[in-house]
């Protein structure tokens, strides 16, 4: 159960029809450190997904995706073929955009690549941040930034290993999601749980 009366980033708030996940979302998963494979490879066929798109758009698409994309496995989508491709264009559950489809699978390709390369994804992203989360401390939304030199860094190592849809503000969405970044505002609640 969410407490609506809790106080949080601006951003999060309840849908006009009712809808809490993006509390939830808030509450649980943004900013939270994540070094799981699979979660993090997800998360970043979500913030590519989310390009041009609120957010709470692809949060509601959430298990729709996980259904379409085979639970994010990136080996099956790193073999998905025309016919796939397709089937997922004409999958009303998900954002049915050729481009978006066809990043995820490249992005598949290029994330096991980096598996073998690194041991792990995680070891790789993480790697950036000497393993620790940056914590920053905005005082209100403004304070956050879109981009940052650490994600423009990232952003040009991912494309220049194949990835796409990767743009210093989905990564810097991405590292935020991910917990590599802490952009919690001073007066919300996670802020104060430290």
């Amino acid at each position: 159960m969410v407490d609506e009366n809790l106080h949080r980033c601006p951003w999060a708030k309840k849908g006009k029809d009712g809808w809490t996940g993006y509390l939830e979302y808030h509450d649980t998963q943004w900013g939270v450190p994540v070094h799981d494979d699979h979660m993090l490879f997800e998360m970043l066929i979500l913030e590519g997904a989310q390009a041009g798109l609120s957010w709470e758009t692809v949060l509601k698409k959430r298990d729709a995706y996980r259904t379409a994309f085979d639970q994010f496995d990136p080996k099956k989508i790193a073999r998905y073929d025309d016919t796939k491709v397709e089937e997922l264009l004409n999958n009303e559950g998900i954002i049915r955009n050729k481009l978006k489809v066809n990043s995820a699978i490249r992005n598949a390709r290029a994330f096991l690549k980096v598996q073998e390369e690194f041991g792990s994804f995680d070891a790789y992203l993480w790697a950036f941040v000497e393993g620790k989360p940056i914590i920053n401390y905005p005082k209100t939304l403004k304070d956050v930034p879109a981009t940052t030199a650490l994600s423009d860094v990232i952003s040009k190592d991912l494309k220049k290993r194949g990835f796409n849809f990767v743009g210093s503000t989905i990564i810097y969405a991405y590292m935020q999601a991910i917990g590599m970044v802490d952009d919690h505002i001073e007066t919300c609640f996670k802020r104060e749980q430290g």
